[in-house]
Order: structure tokens, then C-alpha cells, then sequence
């Protein structure tokens, strides 16, 4: 209660140090504060209209300036109304009154309206998440409201798509990304930018998709390092340790030494250096997918979905690789999916046609898992 007492003291005794030497110019302040409000809501109007500021931002700042202004328009009319030439400790009086009231009225609307009874939270922490929430959500509103205004801006999109991927609405930083890549023509940096939040869509894994443009990435500019890393991860996640080493191996070489990246690249470097033998071909090895088994049912779907899918078109490309159809195979069984593992292992037996020892380890790997053949 002694704490209430002294801030009601010391408000009051800060409001009436600033009255009191103005007290004798009351008539010139209070129409001067009306022009000043009035040019201020103007300005405001003319903010928000031109998109500077949000909507809510604007009715925030309209409400807090309609109220100075209000308050400024009854001391205009209450020093108006004082008869000419009355003394000037009337106007003191009045300054004292609303200086003791003003406090009092806080206070009892505050007990009233407000919720004292809630404990504190730290002031800083409180006041950075607020203001963060809002700045953020209130830049995306005006940019996003921009763009519906404004379909073809590409600045737009390049200001929304990586704070789409740091807000976790992976599929809007990937349709900004594509609609970037339509309006302004591909570069590697854009082509990187791509695949990252397909990546991120993903839950993590390299899609062929996302592959592919790390791929492109790297065509157009060989040193991308953002492509480089996430090819390496599309070897890892199929099984290719070697390879992913040989690539996050080649970027740590001649690297800067306080390169920000470099950590999260040794990192990744030591974990593929250290495993087991990489494997001659690409696709989820057994301990892939049994690693898998900790995820969650769609997490894991995804996964191995994702490698499967690559693997299925490097062997369109290259089928005379029978490890390749091997793994397919043991993963098509995995997913379920009974079919589309009899469909390739007939693709398999006609790729491998010509090669009778490949034929006969594909044979022994069919009559294993019960298939068709």
C-alpha cells in the first residue's frame, strides 16, 4: 500500500512541476496542442493509407492521439470560459485539482477494469516478445496486402519468403520462392533459396524436388555453398556417406576460419566420416530404415518417401545397378507397398537382362521377399 502512496505522490508531484510554470499560458498552449493533434490524426490517415503502418497500428495511434486531443479541446474551453482577468491561483487550483484527481481516477478504473491480482512477469522479456509478435505479424499483414494490391512485385515476395521460412509456413516461403523465380529469372541464390524451404516442407528431407534445384544451383554457380551443403545431405540421407563427405570435405578446405558456417559443416562432416562404409549406391540402406522406426508414422513416411523417390529415378538412368534395385525393393516392402515392388523388380530383370550374375543376385533378393518372378 506504502508503494501505491508514493507513485500516486510522485505522478502527482511530476504532473504539477510541468503545470505550474505553465499555467500563466494556458490560452496559447491549449490552441496550440489543438492544431498539433489535429495535424497529427492527418498524419496518421495519410500513414496508413499509403501503407506505412498497419491498420491496427494506425487505430492505436488514432486512439491516443484522439484522446490528447480531447483533453487539450476541454482546457481550451475550460480556460475559455474563466471570466477575463480572473486571477491566476484560479488556474492553479484547477491544474491542482486535475493533478490529485487525475491519479485517483486511474487508480479506481485500474482495480475496477484491470487484473492486480495477476503476478508479475519480467518487464523485458514481456515487452520483447510483445513487440516482436507485432512488428512481425503486422509486416507480413502490409507486405501480404501489398502483394494481393500489387501481384507482380517481386521485391515483395523476396521480403515475405524467408520470413514465411523463420514463421514455419514452409508451403508459403515455397510458393514465394517459385513466384520469385517466375518474375525475376533464376540465379543460384534463388534456386538455393528454394530448395532450402522445400527441404524445410519436408520435415528435413532432401525431396527430388529439392535436390534438383540445388542441382541447377550449382550449374549456374559451382561455389554455392548453400547448395553444396544440402547436396551432401541428399548423399547422406541416401546412404552415400562417401560422397556427402567428399563434398562437405571440399568445403571446409580453404574456408574462412570464422566462416559461420563452417561449424555446422564439420559437424555434419565428422558424423558421415565416422559411420560405416558408404555404400556404392544411392537409397535407403537397411539402417536408414530402421532408423526410422523412432519417428513418428508420417515423419517416417516422409523419409524414406523422399529417398525412395530418388532412387527410383537414378535408376531409370542407370539400371544396371543391382544394389540400387535391391534397395528399392527391400524399401517398397517397408512402405507397403506390395506393387510397385513386383513393377520394379520386372523393370529390374529387363535392365539386368544381359548380365546373368546381376540377374541371379536380383533373383536370390525376389525370392526373399516373396515377390512376383
Amino acid at each position: 500500500m506504502l508503494l501505491w502512496l508514493i507513485l500516486a505522490l510522485m505522478t502527482a508531484g511530476a504532473i504539477f512541476a510541468v503545470l505550474w510554470p505553465l499555467g500563466h499560458a494556458a490560452d496559447v498552449q491549449a490552441g496550440s496542442d489543438l492544431a498539433v493533434y489535429r495535424d497529427q490524426l492527418d498524419e496518421i490517415e495519410r500513414d496508413r493509407s499509403a501503407g506505412l503502418i498497419g491498420q491496427a497500428e494506425a487505430e492505436a495511434a488514432r486512439v491516443e492521439v484522439s484522446r490528447r486531443l480531447i483533453v487539450a479541446a476541454d482546457a481550451a474551453e475550460f480556460t475559455h470560459s474563466l471570466p477575463i482577468g480572473s486571477p491566476l491561483w484560479r488556474r492553479r487550483a484547477a491544474a491542482i485539482a486535475a493533478v490529485v484527481l487525475l491519479p485517483l481516477v486511474s487508480v479506481a478504473l485500474y482495480l475496477a477494469i484491470g487484473s492486480p491480482q495477476l503476478p508479475g512477469q519480467p518487464l523485458e522479456a514481456r515487452l520483447r516478445a510483445v513487440h516482436q509478435d507485432r512488428s512481425i505479424a503486422s509486416m507480413v499483414a502490409q507486405v501480404e496486402a501489398h502483394l494481393e494490391r500489387n501481384p507482380d512485385d517481386a521485391r515483395g515476395y523476396e521480403v515475405l519468403a524467408p520470413v514465411y521460412l523463420q514463421l514455419g509456413r514452409f508451403t508459403d516461403a515455397v510458393n514465394a520462392r517459385r513466384k520469385l523465380l517466375t518474375l525475376s529469372g533464376e540465379n543460384a541464390a534463388r534456386q538455393s533459396d528454394l530448395g532450402e524451404a522445400l527441404v524445410a516442407a519436408a520435415n528435413g528431407i532432401v525431396t527430388a524436388d529439392a535436390k534438383s534445384a540445388f542441382e541447377r544451383a550449382l550449374a549456374l554457380d559451382p561455389n554455392d555453398l548453400k547448395a553444396k551443403f544440402y547436396v551432401g545431405m541428399a548423399a547422406e540421407q541416401d546412404g552415400d556417406r562417401a560422397r556427402a563427405a567428399e563434398i562437405w570435405r571440399g568445403m571446409t578446405e580453404n574456408a574462412p576460419a570464422d566462416a559461420p558456417w563452417l561449424p555446422m559443416v564439420r559437424e555434419a562432416l565428422t558424423r558421415v566420416a565416422g559411420g560405416t562404409p558408404a555404400a556404392t549406391s544411392p537409397g535407403p540402406a537397411a539402417e536408414d530404415i530402421a532408423a526410422a522406426g523412432g519417428m513418428s508414422e508420417k515423419d517416417r513416411g516422409e523419409m524414406i518417401r523422399g529417398m525412395v523417390a530418388r532412387l527410383a529415378d537414378r535408376l531409370k538412368e542407370n539400371g544396371k545397378d543391382v544394389e540400387g534395385w535391391q534397395r528399392l525393393l527391400r524399401a517398397y516392402m517397408v512402405l507397403g507397398e506390395r506393387d510397385k515392388a513386383n513393377a520394379a523388380a520386372a523393370d529390374a530383370k529387363r535392365a539386368l537382362a544381359n548380365d546373368p550374375d546381376k540377374l541371379r543376385q536380383l533373383g536370390d533378393m525376389i525370392k526373399s521377399l516373396g515377390l512376383e518372378g
